[in-house]
């Protein structure tokens, strides 16, 4: 079984890739949904987060307030390092038994979607990285419109990630979102080739 991690920058069509190499025959595991899941009430990663960021984090429902949170650990890098610190070693086991779900269920390609592969350290969870990437002016537009945010919040939010072109390097198959999905189709189905089939 193959395990293609799957990264990029913040709005820049990783869901849509993934989807296709579903369409293609892959399954795939998507660390953001994990992140949601290893933070729900009652998970003990929730309880930590509490204890050390306080009810300020909490919505009135008792789930955690992602926008708070995000405030939070973007204006501090300390406060990232610490919120990794809790989420991520609950992540990798999450992912590491969705790992084992696939191979069991008989699937040969597995796509591990994560947008802080690199970031992480989680790089020795697969086998090989594909990236997806825009032009910067594509993300921002696209960070903007999906997330109803100003110029300065979304200029914020990409400067605070790892820059594309610096991701770009780790990727063995690099894909451009720039344009149309039509395009992105073709681009993904000639890696799949290229990667999987031959």
């Amino acid at each position: 079984m193959k395990i293609i991690g799957l990264t990029g920058g913040i709005a820049t069509g990783k869901n849509a890739v993934a989807k296709m190499l579903a369409e293609l025959g892959a399954a795939v595991i998507d660390a953001d949904q994990l992140a949601r899941d290893v933070v729900a009430p009652g998970v003990g990663v929730l309880q930590q987060i509490t204890e050390r960021f306080g009810q300020q984090v909490l919505s009135a429902d008792g789930t955690l307030d992602r926008q708070a949170m995000r405030e939070l650990v973007f204006k501090d890098p300390q406060h990232r390092r610490q919120l990794e610190a809790l989420v991520h070693p609950a992540i990798k086991e999450r992912a590491l038994q969705q790992i084992e779900q696939a191979r069991i269920r008989g699937f040969r390609v597995v796509v591990y979607m994560a947008p802080l592969l690199i970031e992480a350290g989680a790089t020795d969870r697969v086998d090989e990285i594909w990236v997806v990437t825009v032009r910067p002016e594509v993300q921002l537009a696209r960070l903007m419109a999906r997330d109803g945010c100003s110029l300065q919040q979304a200029e914020r939010i990409i400067a605070a990630q790892m820059p594309l072109a610096e991701k770009e390097r780790f990727g063995v198959v690099v894909i451009d979102n720039s344009s149309s999905l039509e395009v992105t189709r073709r681009q993904v189905a000639a890696a799949w080739q290229q990667r999987i089939e031959s």
